[in-house]
């Protein structure tokens, strides 16, 4: 399936102006859920340990602070798709930018750009490792796993964001120079 450059860059900046919409909100919620309680859904990420996961639901015992919780899980998972697609569609446009002849870098920059989608992915799973460990035992192996799905995840967001600042820099200088 192809679209035109138009439709392109205008998927890509509803994408992209929606999942930053979303991005404040869930952090500014998640600000409240640390102010209350010392921990936010933000620290359950880079926890290695079915302990320390433990400890952090621990502070989630009053109703409020556990929907709260819950709330921003289930956000997240509506966060996912647009992130990875604002990323998805800078992805394309770089490649749009600089290669837009089939070869190499082309194949290459194609191979890249799956990367945001890999990252939604990759977040989806550690999403569901911290609901099944809020709601079930806490262990090690369901702790590393999540922990490796974060790790994934980042380095996914990072090559996306990498690609989409190569795109909006690219669509500047194209801009100017004409």
């Amino acid at each position: 399936m192809q679209f035109s450059r138009k439709a392109l860059n205008t998927r890509w900046a509803w994408t992209s102006g929606a999942a930053i919409v979303l991005l404040v909100v869930l952090n500014l919620l998640d600000g409240v859920l640390k102010a209350k309680t010392g921990f936010g859904t933000v620290s359950l990420q880079g926890i290695g340990s079915g302990w320390s996961i433990r400890m952090i639901v621990d502070h989630w015992t009053s109703p409020p602070d556990a929907v709260l919780a819950g709330f921003l899980l289930g956000l997240d998972f509506l966060f996912m798709p647009l992130y990875g697609a604002a990323l998805f569609f800078g992805s394309l446009a770089a490649i749009d930018r600089f290669a837009p002849k089939a070869g190499r870098l082309q194949r290459i920059l194609a191979l890249l750009a799956l990367a945001p989608v890999g990252a939604a992915i990759c977040d989806a799973l550690e999403n569901v490792f911290e609901l099944y460990m809020l709601t079930h035992a806490s262990t090690d192996l369901m702790a590393s796993l999540a922990l490796e799905a974060t790790a994934a995840k980042w380095l996914g967001i990072a090559i996306g964001l990498l690609l989409t600042l190569a795109a909006l820099i690219g669509h500047l200088v194209k801009r100017r120079s004409a």
